[in-house]
């Protein structure tokens, strides 16, 4: 934690007023915008954003935007991983224009569908894919075909893991270890402990205690945490959840929406891992609403099995949206032209570039926070070692400190995430962006412990 609280106030006000100085445009559009819309955003955690108002944006392309203040950003944001393809990339586009001229949506399939299945099998080891407009959507979809197919009520998840706005997952522990509703949870319907069970990230003993209940359907886990900061898992911790979940007649799911940036193929290749259900969204459609589903044929047959046709569009799976022409477009050429092998490669090498140097301003300064990455994510957390669970990483938060890093950033034209000290590189990131980076970094340092 940072103890010069004083220090911290007094260089936050510095930062506003050079915010303020250069977003006039920005304050108009934020002015007009807060007469019809809450805050002024069209979704209220926009509002999170430092500064006094958002910066609005005018043009993107690859690892960069303009603001319509004339401001250029480097983006390490990437829309918290929707652009982890790199703002408007050529393929994608082409594919989402040229289906859009044919026609955008039609509750009938098209020859992209079976394309983008096939492209996610090959990537994620499990072979039959549905598509949504969202992970948020895939994974509802999944808990459901879970309950339905193994009769149980609960599923389980770990504490400050991230799965989307699904209700069950807006769980978390007590001090007295009991299920209870996150802090902020907005109307949640019914009390979590009804829907939920939780336990910490790499807690073996936790999870086999609470499946040994009986009442699991399905866990449903991020191979890695990555909303409170990124939270690795031990060595061997994955096997034990495999092992136990078949135990214990528990379907795993794994959610790679954001550890996706592991690799071509998420950490369900990187790791060897073998789950029954994989959630991919975001990135995937090249930056248009687009979630997926995969799962093992023996759990795809038993939910088929479950399901009567005559009732097969009105048991609260799927939308009219969902599987769209102009989102399997999208998927198609994402994976097939931008978020391909090559690129991974790239984005890994700028983000070890970045990762390197954080580092190197926090070991100057002698500074107690850590760096943790994720192939081409990244992200430091106020606390002198790695996190080994939600809990840890939560610990160490500090919202006034990670405020003013951010505002820091941002009047020197970088962006990170809001919620948390996040870094992402995209295709089109090159070495001189994570080099501005790596430079305001220090000046932020150095204006707090210097």
């Amino acid at each position: 934690m940072y103890d010069d609280r004083e220090r911290l106030a007094a260089l936050w006000e510095t930062e506003l007023e050079v915010f303020r100085a250069a977003r006039p445009r920005s304050e108009e559009q934020w002015e007009r915008a807060i007469l019809h819309m809450p805050d002024g955003v069209p979704m209220l955690w926009m509002a999170k954003w430092p500064g006094p108002w958002p910066v609005y944006v005018s043009t993107a392309s690859g690892a960069h935007f303009d603001c319509v203040d004339g401001i250029d950003h480097v983006d390490l944001c990437l829309g918290d991983t929707g652009a982890m393809c790199g703002h408007a990339p050529a393929a994608s586009v082409r594919a989402i224009s040229e289906q859009l001229a044919r026609g955008s949506t039609f509750m009938l399939p098209t020859e992209d569908a079976a394309a983008a299945a096939e492209a996610l099998a090959a990537r994620f080891r499990v072979p039959v894919w549905q598509f949504s407009l969202s992970a948020t959507d895939a994974n509802r979809s999944l808990i459901r075909y879970a309950r339905q197919v193994t009769g149980r009520p609960r599923i389980l998840v770990h504490d400050h893991s991230y799965h989307g706005t699904v209700d069950e997952a807006y769980a978390t522990l007590d001090e007295a270890g009991d299920v209870v509703s996150r802090r902020g949870n907005i109307g949640p319907p019914v009390p979590l402990e009804q829907t939920t069970a939780v336990v910490q990230f790499n807690d073996i003993a936790a999870l086999e205690f609470a499946l040994s209940a009986g009442d699991i359907a399905a866990v449903l886990i991020e191979p890695a945490l990555t909303n409170i900061g990124i939270v690795l898992p031990e060595p061997g911790y994955h096997d034990a959840v495999r092992e136990l979940c078949t135990r214990y007649g528990a379907l795993l799911i794994i959610d790679e929406t954001h550890t996706f940036s592991a690799g071509p193929g998420g950490m369900t290749e990187t790791l060897d891992l073998h789950p029954d259900a994989v959630v991919l969204g975001k990135s995937i459609g090249g930056g248009i609403p687009a979630g997926a589903y995969g799962m093992t044929r023996e759990f795809a047959l038993a939910v088929r099995d479950s399901l009567d046709l005559e009732d097969i569009d009105v048991g609260g799976v799927g939308g009219t949206l969902a599987g769209n022409a102009v989102s399997l477009a999208g998927i198609r050429a994402t994976l097939g032209e931008v978020l391909t092998p090559a690129a991974f490669v790239h984005m890994i090498e700028r983000c070890t570039e970045w990762t390197v140097g954080v580092q190197a301003a926090l070991d100057e300064f002698e500074v107690p926070w850590q760096v943790t990455q994720l192939g081409a994510r990244a992200e430091y957390s106020f606390r002198p070692t790695a996190p080994s669970d939600g809990a840890e990483a939560a610990a160490a938060d500090d919202f006034e400190l990670q405020q003013y890093l951010h505002l820091h950033a941002l009047n020197r034209g970088i962006l990170m995430t809001p919620f948390h000290n996040m870094a992402l590189m995209c295709p089109k990131t090159t070495a001189a962006d994570v080099e501005r980076h790596t430079v305001t970094f220090r000046e932020a340092v150095v204006s707090l412990y210097g």
